[in-house]
């Protein structure tokens, strides 16, 4: 059986084939509106299923709706159960003002020693490198002792409903595997000047909140006769802005801060103290410390009025909120009710996009 050393000295021997393989998966477009009918992952399914089947490996695809393909793979093991699940997913985000774009989105064209494309980083990059490492492994007849799992699913850039929470709910026997290595770890940052690269053990979750404010209509030329929602929209917005959400530490990254020259126990009291004394010095990781320390509401949208000259009646505005892995809808409500007090006109309508999770840092896989 081949050593570490030359299974990556084969990588380095596969650089066509890697880069061919990223460029038909960034070829493929599969733009995620977020408004049915879109993603078309089931394209980019099938092309994986005979690249795969290249090399004997066995896949699937598994539709939650038309054209909303999953795909799953698997490389067994002598236990007879998988030990580790690849993570990844299939759907890009949408392109706006494709002529701003230096090259054309989905032609995937290198240029400067870089592949340019939209899911060219995420997360057809990951995907590529996941299937690259199910082919070393099926060519040099590595045996396992567990199995491993490739899920690359549909309808990530809008909650997973279409993809791995779909998944876990139809079909959770193809997820099954004690460990899952999906994206978002592995970010480097510069720190006590050494490069870091963090381990990504959680994720924030996300909710779209939906705040309508009502008031009523009348011409704009006698605004004194109608309520303009407008203004009690601004109240909404400013009061958004001057949020202070609760400081918390609790998560295990704040555990670990002395790998970064930061001694002082992090705590609710400080961590705003540590962060603006690393802002200049180590810009990104002051960033993710702000980031992983508090929740966040964010106005992203807004829509309302129907003419120029009339007052309007209604308008809504739309907030993307992250949340930390203890804080439920409850308490994202709570908090909405203390900033949204007092103004008069308000419903809001909460959709959960996804649930916030975090998993042990120190676990028996981490040290094999």
């Amino acid at each position: 059986m081949p050593d570490l050393e030359s299974l990556l000295d084969q990588v380095d021997e596969m650089h066509d084939d890697i880069i061919a393989l990223e460029q038909a998966l960034v070829q493929i477009p599969t733009v995620n509106t977020g408004f049915m009918p879109t993603g078309n992952e089931t394209e980019v399914c099938r092309y994986i299923e005979k690249w795969l089947a290249e090399d004997g490996i066995s896949s699937e695809t598994i539709e939650s709706a038309p054209d909303r393909g999953n795909l799953i793979a698997r490389l067994e093991g002598s236990s007879g159960k998988a030990g580790l699940m690849f993570m990844s997913h299939l759907d890009v985000v949408p392109v706006e003002e494709e002529e701003k774009w230096r090259f054309p989105p989905f032609s995937a064209t290198i240029a400067d020693g870089r592949i340019f494309g939209r899911g060219a980083s995420d997360c057809k990059a990951l995907l590529t490198c996941q299937l690259i490492a199910m082919r070393l492994l099926k060519r040099n007849n590595i045996e396992l002792k567990d199995g491993l799992i490739l899920a690359s699913c549909a309808d990530e850039e809008h909650g997973g409903r279409y993809g791995f929470g779909w998944m876990a709910e139809h079909h959770p026997e193809k997820l099954a595997a004690p460990y899952a290595v999906n994206e978002g770890g592995g970010v480097p940052i510069s720190a006590a000047g050494n490069l870091t690269y963090l381990l990504g053990i959680g994720e924030k979750g996300r909710l779209q909140l939906e705040i309508e404010v009502r008031g009523s209509s009348a011409h704009a030329s006698t605004p004194w006769q109608g309520s303009n929602a407008l203004f009690g929209l601004s109240e909404v917005v400013k009061r958004i802005e001057a949020y202070e959400a609760e400081r918390d530490t609790s998560t295990s990254l704040f555990e670990h801060l002395s790998t970064f020259a930061i001694e002082d126990k992090p705590s609710s009291a400080n961590i705003d103290q540590i962060i603006a004394e690393n802002e200049e010095s180590q810009p990104r990781f002051a960033s993710i410390m702000k980031a992983l320390s508090r929740m966040t509401i964010t106005p992203t949208m807004i829509n309302g009025g129907i003419k120029s000259n009339s007052v309007p009646e209604s308008v809504r505005l739309t907030c993307d909120i992250r949340t930390l892995p203890h804080q439920d809808e409850a308490y994202v409500r709570k908090e909405l009710d203390k900033i949204l007090d007092g103004i008069d006109g308000v419903t809001i309508d909460i959709d959960y996009m996804s649930i916030p999770n975090a998993s042990d840092f120190e676990t028996e896989f981490a040290h094999r």
